[in-house]
């Protein structure tokens, strides 16, 4: 990949607002809770992925459309703070992030997420081609579908790896944005809706395509299994075991470390190796944003669980 580009890895999609409510225990119709924490946090599949990207060191953007509220001023913010690049955001008055509540019973240590899409764009349909010509990954999810299907074209016909994100299939061009992704990681959950097989092996080899680079499918703790093109069987990753703290956007980690270790061309096991550490230091640590590690420790986690501990 060229290393004249000015983008390691540009996002287009899915960023959300959390705010998480603390509960004693969640309440039942009719009833009342008194609330004992309040946190707000930046999330998404797109923005969780490029957070990590830029912790590991790569220089990352975010290309989607945003508002002029508060909750867009939040995101933006957020990702200036790591150094995001979001020059080429488009702010329209009507727009805004994703805007999740987030209810913890902290007595059952269960979670309920209620999300709200109204005036979500995510991809842009009119984002001009400069900064998809001007990075080295460009990562897509399923929020914006047909312009996460243009931008994808553009990358594709400059030999700019696209690699994917998704959790839904539900728009109806969806499959034609799951055709442009030659680097597709998805979670074994949303393999199994696609194939209808509940074995990963079985998953990955259906999803895999003759044009297809990698296709990946994580299963949490244990571990991933991954396919290249040209191969006759899927291989295993496994995950490094960490005493888990919180797995909230573990996966999201997992999808920013690989595409930015594509970006630095690393080869494919070692992708897999980096994104499994960064994944695993985030649920040891928790913490929202907080727990997404830096390339330092990520290295110095692999260099412990690959080699052993130095005398």
């Amino acid at each position: 990949m060229s290393s004249t580009k000015k983008f390691d890895v540009l996002g287009l999609g899915a960023v959300a607002v959390d705010d998480f409510i603390e509960v004693e225990g969640y309440p039942g119709p009719d009833t009342k809770a008194q609330v004992i924490g309040r946190q707000r946090h930046c999330g998404g599949l797109t923005a969780i992925a490029l957070v990590a990207a830029a912790r590991l060191g790569g220089n990352c953007a975010y290309a989607g459309v945003l508002g002029n509220d508060e909750l867009s001023r939040f995101i933006l913010d957020c990702m200036k703070q790591e150094k995001i690049d979001v020059s080429w955001v488009r702010q329209r008055s009507s727009a805004r992030p994703v805007h999740s509540n987030i209810i913890v019973d902290k007595r059952r240590g269960t979670r309920t997420v209620l999300y709200d899409l109204e005036h979500v764009v995510g991809a842009g349909a009119d984002l001009p081609e400069e900064p998809i010509l001007s990075c080295r990954v460009l990562f897509v999810d399923n929020l914006g579908v047909p312009g996460m299907i243009r931008a994808a074209r553009v990358a594709r016909q400059e030999g700019i790896p696209v690699v994917a994100d998704f959790e839904s299939d539900r728009h109806e061009r969806f499959p034609e944005l799951l055709s442009l992704t030659n680097h597709l990681i998805v979670s074994r959950e949303f393999a199994t809706a696609l194939t209808s097989s509940r074995s990963p092996q079985k998953a990955v080899r259906v999803l895999a395509r003759a044009d297809r680079e990698v296709t990946v499918v994580t299963c949490g703790a244990d571990g991933c299994w991954y396919w290249a093109r040209g191969w006759q069987v899927p291989k295993h990753q496994r995950a490094f075991r960490v005493k888990a703290v919180d797995t909230t956007g573990c996966g999201d980690v997992f999808h920013g470390a690989y595409a930015f270790a594509l970006a630095r061309n690393l080869p494919l096991e070692e992708r897999l190796q980096l994104a499994a550490a960064a994944a695993a230091l985030k649920a040891s640590r928790g913490g929202g944003l907080a727990g997404i590690p830096s390339l330092r420790l990520v290295r110095r986690f692999l260099n412990h669980e690959l080699n052993g501990p130095k005398s």
